[in-house]
């Protein structure tokens, strides 16, 4: 896959170039350290070293841009402070263990790195260039891997679905870099602030590598994000009314010749849909078992988003487990403030790109975890600040 030329985005105004160095360190910090087998054996621990050291050094270089300090105000950023402290709250009592503090540092480093580069959020199209390229060079990792080691890219272990063979990256991750990546590229050249040409070289992969990831909730998040922002472009955009025009009619249409290929598709072989492949029963054990009342309030403190050896696969669970019901009401209340802005501010290609990214991560809460700590939906969310918060449009 080939990411699109400098040139297809605006140059930037304001903002240092040293900012994307920042951001997409950020974006290094958030891509996990295990998964399937690399083409190259990376230990966990290495790979645990590479993510930490890069969120260190986003925080250090954003310091050295940023020497004065000069904050911009956010609630969404002053809220996920809260939900910091409330992490370090929890997680000082030691029920998870040291772990728990490590990711506490973690997480400080990167609500830290968040409030420096703040004071360039007036550029919003910059931040969403260098977000763009930071999610195009993960997926170039992918694709290179499928490439090179086709055989490793999709391993039986995990149903044939994409998986990372240059960096350990999970199916469910890839179709989260895929899905936002197409949205917000596809979202840009409607706003004509890129041309087709990167929209064929970016979004036309990122959809390819998202049907081969196979993950569901990625591709209802983009779409229904799609709508969203659609919806919100409709009164400004002729080329987003043609667009969601077409987009309507040509779902009519895929939905009687290919509807079959995609129930089969979502199934992925499996039977227990209902039960959300085996979720419920996770999330059943979490709900139903024992805790005092300070668990209750504040957690157990973070950890790796389990419960007894398995995936906890729900934002809103895994808050509840690390920072209970005072983590939930925090990410419930930064949801909420977010939602409420984009819905006062007037139509504009920033407004409807903010709506897309806070609806995807609304919608991929409810099967992914991500949502208390640092990852990429706290990132796409600080992002929808950025754009939701801005002074002036760039032309």
């Amino acid at each position: 896959m080939n990411l699109a030329p400098a040139q297809t985005f605006l140059p930037e105004r304001t903002s240092p170039r040293l900012l994307g160095a920042v951001w997409a360190l950020l974006v290094i910090n958030t891509l996990g350290s295990q998964g399937a087998d690399t083409i190259i054996p990376i230990p966990r621990p290495v790979a645990q070293m590479v993510t930490m050291g890069a969120v260190v050094g986003a925080f250090v270089l954003a310091l050295l841009l940023n020497p004065r300090v000069q904050l911009r105000p956010s609630a969404y950023l002053l809220l996920l402070t809260l939900l910091l402290a409330v992490s370090i709250a929890s997680s000082a009592r030691l029920e998870s263990g040291y772990g728990a503090l490590f990711r506490c540092f973690r997480f400080a480093m990167f609500v830290g790195t968040l409030w420096l580069v703040s004071r360039w959020w007036d550029d919003w199209l910059s931040l969403l260039r260098h977000h763009v390229r930071a999610f195009a060079a993960v997926l170039f990792t992918v694709a290179l891997g499928l490439v090179v080691a086709p055989g490793m890219a999709r391993p039986d272990v995990y149903g044939g679905r994409i998986v990372g063979a240059v960096w350990p990256l999970t199916p469910p991750q890839i179709g989260l870099y895929s899905a936002t990546m197409t949205g917000l590229v596809i979202l840009l050249w409607l706003g004509h602030k890129t041309t087709r040409s990167s929209l064929l070289w970016l979004a036309v992969p990122g959809i390819a590598l998202l049907l081969m990831s196979h993950t569901r909730t990625a591709l209802l998040g983009l779409v229904g994000g799609l709508v969203v922002a659609l919806l919100a472009l409709a009164s400004t955009s002729s080329r987003a009314r043609k667009v969601f025009g077409r987009a309507v009619l040509i779902t009519g249409v895929s939905a009687v010749v290919v509807g079959p290929a995609v129930q089969t598709w979502f199934r992925r072989g499996q039977d227990d849909l209902g039960s959300l492949t085996g979720r419920e029963k996770v999330w059943d054990a979490l709900l139903s078992a024992p805790r005092s009342l300070d668990e209750q309030l504040l957690g157990v403190g973070l950890t790796n988003k389990s419960f007894d050896g398995l995936p906890i696969d729900s934002s809103w669970l895994a808050v509840y487990q690390e920072q209970g019901y005072l983590g939930l009401v925090i990410v419930a209340a930064f949801l909420v403030t977010l939602l409420a802005v984009a819905c006062l501010r007037p139509p504009s290609l920033p407004r409807a790109i903010a709506l897309f990214l806070i609806f995807y991560c609304v919608i991929a809460s409810y099967t992914e975890a991500g949502l208390g700590d640092a990852s990429p939906y706290l990132l796409n969310l600080a992002l929808a600040a950025a754009l939701l918060t801005r002074t002036k449009e760039t032309t």
